[in-house]
């Protein structure tokens, strides 16, 4: 007897296929055709699942968006002080980050070229990092870790912050180890820069 084959899931090939092209090719050189091609469908499938490409991107984006979260998530150890938990959560974002390949080459094409879905699909991705943050800091306020402060504001300074440590100040200076972005960043916003 032979083992049933198991049925082919399109939706998910059209997507995983979509996510390839975006990644080589960028928003703005990728077509259903091309999409087609990769996903050895007609064009006419790829439209029962998704209108537009843009449809089609939208869910690429919310699935890097979960996949960036469960990142984040994984990292998270509530026993820890919140400092430790906050900057190894944003490094291991900023490893995915540096190395995703859909997310490096849609940087590229907002740089290079400003392509507007482009620019979405990156803010999409920004703005989950930042409520991510921001439910952090608001669960750091609760337990009496972080006084209390505008908990949405405060995560835009913190991801602000480590982004510069660890990635603007290596552009005009020796970059900063894992462990140095760390410690400044937890001296900064723990401390401040006040003389107690």
């Amino acid at each position: 007897m032979a083992a049933a084959k198991k049925p082919v899931d399109r939706r998910a090939q059209i997507v995983e296929a979509a996510s390839k092209s975006f990644a080589m090719f960028g928003y703005k050189a990728t077509t259903m055709e091309l999409v087609s091609k990769i996903a050895a469908v007609g064009k006419g499938t790829i439209y029962t699942f998704f209108a537009t490409k843009e449809e089609l991107f939208s869910e690429i984006i919310g699935q890097l968006s979960k996949e960036l979260r469960e990142v984040a998530e994984r990292t998270i150890d509530h026993d820890r002080p919140f400092f430790d938990n906050l900057s190894e959560a944003l490094h291991e974002l900023l490893l995915f980050r540096e190395k995703h390949e859909l997310i490096v080459k849609l940087s590229q094409e907002v740089r290079d070229i400003g392509t507007p879905m482009a620019k979405d699909g990156i803010a999409r991705l920004e703005q989950g990092i930042l409520a991510f943050i921001q439910q952090e800091v608001s669960y750091g306020i609760d337990k009496g870790e972080l006084r209390g402060a505008n908990p949405q504001l405060t995560a835009f300074v913190m991801l602000r912050l480590y982004l510069a440590l660890s990635l603007e100040w290596s552009k005009q200076h020796k970059p900063l180890s894992r462990k140095e972005a760390a410690g400044y960043f937890g001296e900064l916003l723990r401390d401040g820069l006040a003389v107690r």
